[in-house]
């Protein structure tokens, strides 16, 4: 039914809108633009042009005494340049489906000129979702879509909200693309109440590409029917088009976003710090704002992208380091490199030394060797067998058992120097996660070195898609940047060693050092936090002619009565976050934070369990300890009886 409709309608354009229509417009346009400017006169407007209908919405004024129901739209609302979702389609398209499924829907956006608004959103409906699974969405719409919707947010209108949120008013979003696309992000990050939106068809697990029965949304009959037999919303806010004079015009006070208000400027653009929620997680492979225009410079520079990313992957495979740099330097790789001191190479033969690094790709060891100028051995916990093979230095997988990982480690180090990345995975955005306080124990020659990098079209980690293509997205970007910074060797007094620290003190003392030197902040936040967000797994990468050890399962328990515990941190630096001993010989509790915080805590919240033969049963926090930290306690050792679990 959809397939004649857009049949009738494209007739319908052949015989009205290029004969009729066309020659309207551009009547209109010699009228207002060549006839008046030879007579030196301005263009006319219509008075409905001059003045919008209803105010804007900086003038609104709440009212204490009373909840009030405030309804908006997403688009050309809340998103800043949000006349056409078309962008937000190419994420969905490139991100969820396919490169083939993103450029047919670029192919088709010439269509979008000739149809009316509701079969050019149909269009890219049927392109972007037909056979398009429905988790494939729901990653796109948690782990990609957030990103790009924050860094068009509209800081006025947001702003408005904040405002709203504290005189307890109710907000409501209606618009016409498809709920799947924004409710997730609405609800997270603006924590709206409800979302009505275009819902889509599915057969099964996938996507039909056609819209539900009841078509797409028109927000002013849905304003109609959702507040039939009730008062009217009390604010309405839209833009100053037609459908949303429309949809405002339902509510008792009407408010617009005017085109200035609406346009990027140093007013409404969102800085990060601002953001509602800190996004330190994201995936997909796009790094730029996919419009039309700069799809179409994508697809154009993909098959040169892909040879160039050969050329430079066989010149760091096979060739020496300095003359890899020299190949990359002149196809557009830009490596910056500061604070190299050599003063420290010579000065411990017996053992290696241990570089230890900020993790932004699998490229950064690679990077660093050809920084210093000699091989070094990297260690990895997870590593596609594909990035093993065209690594042009030696890897070594761990396997995630403490004990074996130290030895594994201690030996390489006695055969030479090893770069270690402790947060376990990349991370996008400017902090770094948790570091692993095993690389402190093995040595005292640790330097820190600091590394970021810089894309303009693809991201070089993934955390749902393939890894292996990884290094080649990387370096199929026209101009990558590398920034390596070097730091000064760690000073004895510092170290586990002679300095007499503890692994967690000199892992948590090198996180800030290297923090300071990006200007990022730090986390608690680990590699399993990540691939639970983004990807819905732990993030391993199964080896089956391998054995691979796990970590040892977390335990939830429920609340109970009081036990006074003392405070101190576990054997051999084992596990995560802050530990205590419980009367339980060998068991240990950690502190497990919903939000980031800088470091691992500094203060001693005081838990509360109750003990049975021999085990913890069951424990109850303070308001103190939640207020605090946010977080929740969680047993995590080997598993015990008389427990709980999740």
């Amino acid at each position: 039914m959809d397939f004649l409709m857009v049949f009738l309608r494209l007739a319908d354009w052949a015989v009205y809108q290029l004969l009729a229509n066309s020659c309207y417009r551009a009547a209109m346009k010699v009228k207002n633009h060549g006839f008046f400017l030879l007579r030196n006169h301005p263009p006319q407007k219509s008075p409905h042009h001059q003045f919008p209908l209803f105010p804007s919405f900086t003038s609104c004024c709440f009212k204490k005494d009373q909840q009030q129901t405030i309804v908006c739209d997403i688009q050309n609302t809340i998103l800043l340049n949000s006349k056409s979702f078309f962008p937000y389609f190419m994420l969905v398209a490139f991100e969820g489906g396919s490169i083939l499924r993103a450029l047919i829907l670029l192919l088709s956006y010439p269509l979008l000129f000739v149809l009316d608004h509701e079969l050019g959103l149909r269009l890219m409906i049927f392109i972007t979702f037909c056979g398009l699974k429905l988790k494939d969405m729901e990653n796109a719409g948690r782990a990609v879509l957030p990103k790009f919707y924050l860094e068009n947010l509209n800081l006025q209108v947001h702003e408005f909200f904040v405002s709203a949120r504290r005189f307890e008013s109710r907000v409501m979003i209606f618009t016409r693309v498809p709920r799947v696309m924004v409710e997730g992000f609405c609800k997270e990050y603006l924590s709206v109440d409800d979302v009505r939106g275009t819902e889509l068809h599915s057969v099964g697990k996938y996507f039909s590409g056609f819209v539900s029965s009841s078509g797409v949304l028109v927000k002013h009959k849905a304003v109609k029917e959702l507040f039939q037999n009730e008062k009217k919303p009390d604010i309405g806010i839209g833009s100053s088009g037609l459908h949303d004079q429309l949809f405002i015009s339902q509510c008792k006070e009407a408010y617009v976003v005017t085109k200035e208000d609406g346009k990027r400027s140093a007013r409404t653009i969102m800085p990060r710090g601002k953001y509602p929620k800190p996004l330190v997680f994201h995936d997909g492979r796009l790094a730029f704002f996919p419009t039309p225009l700069a799809t179409l410079c994508m697809f154009l520079w993909f098959p040169l992208g892909i040879l160039l990313a050969i050329v430079r992957l066989c010149a760091g495979i096979y060739l020496p380091y300095h003359i890899a740099r020299i190949i990359g330097g002149s196809t557009g790789v830009n490596i910056k490199i500061e604070g190299c001191d050599y003063s420290w190479e010579k000065k411990n033969k017996r053992n290696g030394v241990l570089f230890v690094c900020t993790h932004r790709t699998l490229l950064d060891p690679v990077f660093l060797t050809m920084t210093i100028g000699k091989p070094l051995t990297a260690v990895t916990y997870s590593l596609s067998k594909m990035s093993e093979m065209i690594s042009p230095i030696k890897t070594v997988r761990l396997t995630r058992d403490r004990k074996i990982d130290g030895e594994t480690m201690h030996k390489l180090l006695s055969e030479g120097d090893l770069v270690v990345c402790p947060e376990g995975t990349t991370c996008r955005e400017p902090y770094l996660l948790r570091f692993s306080s095993l690389f402190a124990e093995l040595t005292d020659e640790i330097v820190p070195v600091a590394m970021n990098t810089h894309v303009t079209m693809f991201y070089g980690t993934t955390a749902s898609g393939l890894k292996c293509l990884d290094p080649i997205f990387f370096l199929m970007n026209p101009r990558p940047t590398y920034h390596v910074q070097v730091l000064g060797k760690l000073a004895k007094e510092l170290t586990c060693g002679a300095g007499g620290k503890s692994s967690h003190e000199v892992a948590n003392y090198i996180q800030k050092k290297l923090a300071g030197a990006l200007g990022f902040e730090c986390t608690n936040l680990t590699r399993r936090d990540k691939y639970l967000m983004l990807a819905g797994n732990q993030g391993i990468v199964e080896d089956h002619n391998s054995k691979i050890h796990t970590l040892a399962p977390t335990w939830w328990l429920t609340a109970a009565t009081v036990v006074d515990l003392g405070w101190q941190p576990p054997p051999h630096g084992g596990g995560s976050g802050v530990f205590f001993t419980t009367p339980a010989k060998g068991h240990y509790c950690s502190l497990i934070p919903s939000q980031h915080t800088s470091t691992n805590t500094t203060k001693r919240p005081q838990p509360s369990f109750t003990v049975a033969n021999g085990g913890i049963k069951a424990f109850s926090v303070t308001a103190t300890l939640a207020s605090c930290h946010g977080g929740l306690l969680a047993f995590s050792s080997q598993p015990f009886t008389h427990t709980y679990p999740r």
